[in-house]
């Protein structure tokens, strides 16, 4: 694996040039280098600094550049940047920027665009999920900018001139350059924003500067790409038009594949098993970082009385069989889950967590007596409805949760919706529980353990702790930040804002002769422009 080497008061350069879509030795391109891919969702918005969704950001990775990109493992590779060099306090970062990486239109890609674009991320009045990534990024002044207390020019960034961009920190952050590869750090084209507005991001309008440009979108039912030709590694992109399908039914989208008409799909719920003795050669289950939990809204305002009560979120949490889950269910690989960073996270150590231990059998026993303190129980069954986004393995997921949860003496209503409906809903603290998932940002724990404190774009469910708050701060500048992790992991358990459930594999039905795919990266971070088919 090629990461990046940080040293201070050293120009920093990558070992490998940029992964570009090569065939390996003994490997013939086909003819076709077309590939259609499936989307469960619409994607909501195509810009940068507004997506939240990690089918988006596959897209946002198509149609924008970064300053880093991501290998085929997950280490770093020149993007839009060539290098850095890193100040002796470790808190001045200097980016190199190619001269010829170019926008869609054939304006060049300079420093000032980055400095647009993350200042547009910060700024309140962009009203971007995604601004406290700046502040996590410890970019200097962007928590006072963010809560409105500065002014977005005096955000950390400064282009030197058109190839150097200089990025001031409050404090050493070793994971920094990981957490480029991000969506909501991608450049954006001021010129192009100014003149189209809220209509930018259209096709025909949106102007980017990745490896392809967009051609057609119809919201919900598909996206075309296309490669760019001012693209500054053009000659080595290989896909030609690339067209992501939303369809809703899992089910449906993998009679698609099997008909020949999607190169990519996710297997549905419980059908790995099959597939992968029937397809050993399309059906794959890899690590990804991602963890499926249901959140808890302790809104003051408008969460359910019943969910302030910190018996009630154990009890619901412990009731639920993870083992019945992921093996039963979904049966593709999933690890149940008693906790919220995915374990394979790099340098994150599991705490021991006391229910984890315990046999399902004294879950359900805790479970009940905790109901009982709280007053619940046959006598006087607990009412909760749970919001979930359509998905079969979702609804599956949320019935057997319900018998469940049964036992205890809680009666829960299911209420599917579409993905906007539900993450709107969520934004604005309209739900009791939700199914939620989130997918790493960078491999590092923290991309999960901040989303829980008060200042987190995220944190739908409104927990909040001091203690948690403080933990998380106090890791940005500690030599080793595992304890902490360890310490905000125990809080979570002991507080329970979620009841976390299973953490992901990636389980899906790939045509044989894709190659490039990003498979052994746990992030799972994939690249067109590193993708291509090659010749049976």
């Amino acid at each position: 694996m090629n990461k990046l080497l940080v040293t201070t008061a050293l120009v920093i350069g990558l070992a490998l040039p940029s992964v570009a879509a090569t065939p390996q030795p003994g490997e013939t391109l086909a003819q076709n280098q077309n590939y259609t891919y499936w989307l469960l969702d619409a994607i909501k918005s195509m810009d940068p600094q507004i997506n939240t969704d990690v089918e988006g950001s596959g897209i946002m990775r198509s149609l924008f550049e970064g300053l880093y990109n991501e290998d085929q493992e997950g280490g770093l590779v020149p993007g839009v940047a060539t290098s850095h060099e890193l100040s002796d306090d470790k808190t001045t970062y200097t980016f190199h920027l190619r001269d010829n990486a170019k926008w869609s239109n054939g304006d060049p890609v300079t420093a000032q665009d980055f400095v647009y674009a993350w200042k547009r991320l910060a700024d309140p009045a962009t009203a971007s999920e995604y601004a406290w990534y700046m502040e996590l990024m410890q970019v200097a002044n962007a928590a006072e900018i963010i809560a409105g207390e500065k002014p977005v020019d005096e955000l950390g960034v400064t282009a030197v001139d058109d190839h150097t961009l200089e990025v001031k920190i409050t404090a050493p952050l070793p994971y920094f350059p990981k957490m480029l590869t991000h969506a909501s750090t991608f450049p954006v084209n001021q010129k192009v924003v100014e003149e189209f507005g809220d209509k930018w991001t259209e096709p025909g309008n949106l102007v980017g500067n990745g490896a392809y440009v967009l051609k057609e979108h119809i919201l919900g039912e598909k996206v075309v790409m296309e490669p760019n030709p001012e693209y500054w590694d053009h000659e080595n992109t290989v896909l030609q038009t690339v067209t992501a399908l939303t369809i809703n039914d899992n089910d449906a989208a993998l009679t698609r594949y099997l008909a020949g008409e999607l190169d990519r799909v996710q297997i549905p719920a419980g059908q790995y098993p099959r597939l992968k003795e029937e397809y050993p050669d399309e059906a794959i289950s890899v690590p990804q970082s991602c963890s499926y939990i249901y959140m808890y809204n302790l809104d003051e305002a408008k969460g359910p009385e019943a969910l302030k009560d910190v018996r009630v979120r154990k009890a619901l949490s412990y009731a639920i069989d993870r083992d019945i889950v992921v093996n039963n269910i979904l049966q593709g690989g999933q690890a149940p889950s008693y906790n919220w960073t995915h374990a394979a996270t790099e340098g994150f150590e599991m705490p021991e967590i006391d229910y984890a231990s315990w046999t399902q059998e004294e879950r359900t026993a805790k479970a009940k007596e905790l109901l009982a303190e709280a007053g619940y129980g046959p006598d006087n069954p607990l009412n909760l409805t749970l919001n979930y986004n359509t998905s079969e393995a979702h609804k599956k997921i949320a019935i057997a949760v319900q018998q469940f949860w049964k036992q205890i003496g809680v009666n829960l209503t299911i209420n599917n919706m579409e993905w906007k409906v539900h993450t709107d809903k969520m934004q604005n603290q309209d739900f009791e529980l939700a199914r939620y998932a989130w997918c790493g940002d960078y491999n590092e724990a923290s991309t999960y353990l901040d989303l829980f404190t008060s200042y987190s774009g995220h944190n739908n469910g409104k927990f909040f702790s001091e203690e948690y708050d403080r933990l998380m701060k106090e890791s940005k500048t500690a030599e080793k930040p595992a304890p902490l992790y360890q310490q905000a992991e125990q809080i979570l358990a002991e507080e329970m804002p979620l009841a976390p459930i299973y953490q992901y594999t990636k389980v899906e039905m790939i045509k044989p002769d894709i190659r490039g795919a990003g498979l052994t990266n746990l992030m799972q971070n994939w690249y067109l422009k590193d993708m291509y088919r090659v010749a049976n």
